[in-house]
């Protein structure tokens, strides 16, 4: 043990354990694999499980609405859309009004 006192000075702050993201970023993954065993039976994972609860919330939806809700850019939340427009749980159609905006109603499956 060392006898020198611990200071802002000497404490390095590029080590892992002194960097507050990485706390974060475990409790994250923690809460996501806690969450796994409940929605892999429904072929399910966690951030489709947050874009569903958004529209459970809200009801029907714009890309950019859900987007912003759950904090993902729209190039991750495409794909994701995509995967659950093939399960049957959602729907995305272009606006009549404007064809850049994407609407996202649930399923009678989604509900």
């Amino acid at each position: 043990m060392s006898d020198t006192p611990v200071t802002l000075e000497n404490i390095d702050p590029l080590l892992l354990q002194n960097q507050l993201c990485f706390p974060l970023y475990a409790a994250s993954r923690l809460v996501t694999r806690l969450y796994q065993p409940m929605l892999e039976p429904l072929g399910l994972t966690y951030p489709q499980y947050i874009v569903l609860l958004i529209l459970w919330e809200d009801g029907p939806s714009t890309v950019s609405h859900i987007g912003k809700r759950a904090q993902l850019a729209t190039n991750t939340l495409t794909p994701l859309l995509k995967r659950l427009e093939a399960l049957a749980l959602l729907t995305r159609q272009r606006s009549s009004k404007d064809e850049r905006v994407v609407n996202i109603v649930l399923t009678a499956a989604g509900e």
